[in-house]
């Protein structure tokens, strides 16, 4: 893997801070993150924030594909940044309100799974702007201001 000289890399994590991390972990819900990932197989999703055009895409394709998802046996996780209120009002729009979610407001989480922040093409790139103008305006997923930070990428 070629480091990207646009974006800082975050240094790997060793294994045993990574199982710290999520040893520690907690759900909105109060279970542990371990609990769940040794109980069943998981779509594990972190969000950027609840404005974020593509976040709210993601939700609408979970909540659309969920009971796909849920018929393998696989548990979703939403991992989000920490506007509870703005994710909770979205994960409600699309029936997903049941789902487990953790608050990462630290953005640990994103660091030990590797998500860094984005390089500038990642996130302001013509592609972006075209894909972002599809999925807003002709998807109908609409535009807001970041309630979290807007540079952390997301991932699945």
């Amino acid at each position: 893997m070629t480091a990207n000289i646009e974006q800082a890399q975050s240094p790997r994590w060793e294994p045993a801070e990574v199982a710290n991390v999520l040893d520690r972990t907690l759900t909105e819900g109060g279970k542990h993150f371990t609990q769940i990932v040794e109980e069943s197989s998981v779509l594990l999703v972190f969000l950027r924030h609840a404005g974020c055009t593509f976040c709210r895409e993601a939700i609408s394709d979970i909540a659309r594909s969920r009971n796909e998802i849920e018929g393998t046996g696989t548990r979703i996780l939403l991992v989000h940044m920490g506007d509870r209120a703005g994710i909770q009002q979205l994960v409600e729009r699309h029936g997903l309100s049941d789902v487990d979610r953790i608050c990462d407001s630290s953005q640990e989480l994103y660091r030990a799974f590797g998500l860094n922040t984005g390089t500038w093409r990642q996130l302001f790139g013509p592609k972006v702007w075209i894909r972002g103008l599809v999925a807003g305006v002709v998807r109908g997923h609409g535009f807001s201001r970041p309630s979290a930070d807007a540079t952390q990428m997301p991932g699945v």
